[in-house]
């Protein structure tokens, strides 16, 4: 706590009165993340565009920034769901739901009966992007993976 007070130039007192809480401050960093730093989904998932070239796209997007800033690699908010502080995995975890459902909102539109399947395997992907990224696997080594992935959704959408 002595370290965000600090990077923020503030004292705990000032701090509990902006944030309430560890928690709250957590869930002010994950809507600015939703806001100016998360994947844009309404964006790269386009009811004019093919569901996979859509799919590929956003999983290539997701490669690139989860592997780019050796910093911060990964996605604040697949790593927020695996943290051990209980109310900032509900945050995240609530963070990432929403994102899944409008991933599986797009599917149905054109792919009803696998909608929920695909949904899931992509953000199981996703997660698996972002442990691999904080593991220390490169760019190319993810954008391989997405590559696999692409001719299995592609695969999936054909059947």
């Amino acid at each position: 706590m002595s370290d965000v007070t600090e990077a923020l130039g503030i004292n705990p007192p000032s701090f509990y009165s902006a944030f309430q809480s560890k928690a709250g401050l957590y869930e002010r960093i994950i809507n600015r993340y939703a806001d100016h730093g998360a994947i844009p989904l309404a964006d790269i998932l386009r009811p004019d565009h093919p569901v996979v070239e859509c799919i590929t796209t956003m999983l290539e997007e997701a490669a690139r920034r989860y592997a780019t800033d050796p910093a911060a690699t990964g996605c604040i908010v697949l790593e927020g769901c695996r943290c051990s502080d209980e109310e900032a995995r509900a945050i995240a975890r609530a963070a990432h739901h929403a994102a899944v459902e409008v991933i599986r909102s797009y599917i149905a539109d054109r792919h009803p009966a696998i909608a929920a399947q695909l949904a899931e395997y992509i953000s199981t992907l996703m997660i698996g992007l972002s442990a691999q990224a904080r593991a220390g696997k490169g760019v190319n080594t993810l954008l391989e993976t997405v590559h696999v992935a692409s001719l299995a959704v592609s695969s999936m959408l054909r059947a």
